[in-house]
């Protein structure tokens, strides 16, 4: 019985083979805290000495290399890379004159040079109309007696600025420019009762989409033949007999194919194209001289009769080459740029006209 006893505690002192597996997962694991928990230690540490070394070194003087040491270095080749001469360049814009409100009070605009009364209307987003149906007593409505230092007045809106006399009436002026008398009356800008709509003379009052006929000054067609009254006129001259005749197929009068001022529309029956003082101006076609000379708000002016039903004329010249009744072959230096007559900057003003109408001449310019 003893030797049974003995037998089951030898046994049971034996190690089986779940208690070894056990031992050795907790060895196992208590070797890998241990060295997570080396790595959290010791981490900060050993970055803060890298980080420590990395700006001493910004700061350590490179020792130049011996002769003897830089015969074994090899050589880099150099790089230069290519530069394309093709690029975008954004220039920020220093002057902006967009309204950030809509405007309901009319401003005053004094004229400076290079000014056109096209260029004026882009600026303050109106029609050109509008600045000079509003602005008779200084325009006359002829932009063409536009000059530096006039003060204008802008509407806000397209219209006409009318300033209200003894006895007109709201149905009267309306119908006198072409709108309505409700929109005279609820434009906001005219500030009017709309129980009671009296207006004072002497008022200006915004007429909304008011238009009127314009008054405009321009030079007659001078065609060749005996029209002696021209021949009294300086400048003119009574041309008859043989001469050049125009193809029908224009060219650029300027070596710009620009504007710098005034494009075609109804109150300005030309373009006006941008030239320095002293370029040269090419007949568009060939013809005959009609006129040369000085002629009021065109300044030095030339015009050619092409004998086809085409008449160019050319103004604001600074000198003319060619004299009344001289042929001009397409292409021919017939004058110089310039800001002759009423005009706030050098450039050519430039007309086509044809069977005595006026033409764009847009429409005829490659």
């Amino acid at each position: 019985m003893d030797k049974d006893n003995k037998e089951i505690e030898k046994q049971k002192s034996k190690p089986t083979g779940d208690n070894l597996a056990l031992w050795v997962s907790w060895v196992v694991t208590g070797i890998l805290v241990a060295v997570l928990v080396s790595i959290l230690f010791w981490q900060p540490i050993l970055a803060q000495e890298l980080t420590g070394a990395n700006d001493v070194a910004e700061f350590v003087a490179v020792e130049p290399v011996s002769e003897a040491s830089s015969s074994i270095l090899a050589e880099m080749p150099s790089f230069e890379g290519e530069i394309h001469e093709t690029f975008l360049v954004r220039y920020p814009e220093t002057q902006t004159i967009a309204p950030t409100v809509l405007r309901s009070e009319t401003v005053e605009y004094e004229v400076i040079a290079g000014d056109s009364v096209f260029s004026i209307a882009n600026k303050f987003d109106i029609k050109p109309e509008t600045v000079l149906w509003s602005n008779f007593d200084v325009l006359r409505d002829d932009p063409h007696s536009l000059h530096v230092g006039q003060v204008l007045r802008i509407p806000p809106t397209d219209g006409i600025l009318y300033e209200w006399k003894e006895g007109d009436s709201l149905e009267d002026v309306a119908r006198d420019f072409r709108a309505s008398a409700d929109d005279i009356l609820i434009w906001h800008g005219n500030r009017l009762d709309l129980t009671d709509p009296e207006i004072e003379p002497g008022k200006v009052v915004m007429i909304p989409g008011g238009r009127r006929e314009f008054q405009q000054w321009v030079v007659p067609t001078i065609p060749v033949g005996r029209a002696g009254v021209y021949a009294g006129i300086p400048g003119g001259c009574e041309v008859s007999g043989p001469g050049l005749y125009g193809g029908g197929f224009f060219q650029w009068p300027t070596d710009n194919r620009y504007l710098s001022g005034n494009d075609y529309w109804s109150g300005h029956l030309a373009i006006d194209i941008a030239a320095a003082t002293g370029a040269p101006i090419y007949a568009a076609d060939s013809g005959v001289v009609v006129f040369a000379g000085w002629l009021g708000g065109y300044g030095n002016m030339i015009m050619i009769d092409h004998r086809n039903g085409y008449h160019t004329l050319y103004a604001h010249l600074s000198s003319m080459n060619v004299s009344c009744g001289a042929g001009v072959v397409q292409g021919n230096i017939i004058g110089r740029a310039g800001s002759t007559g009423n005009s706030t900057g050098p450039h050519l003003h430039f007309e086509v006209r044809y069977m005595g109408g006026f033409l764009n001449p847009w429409t005829v310019l490659p």
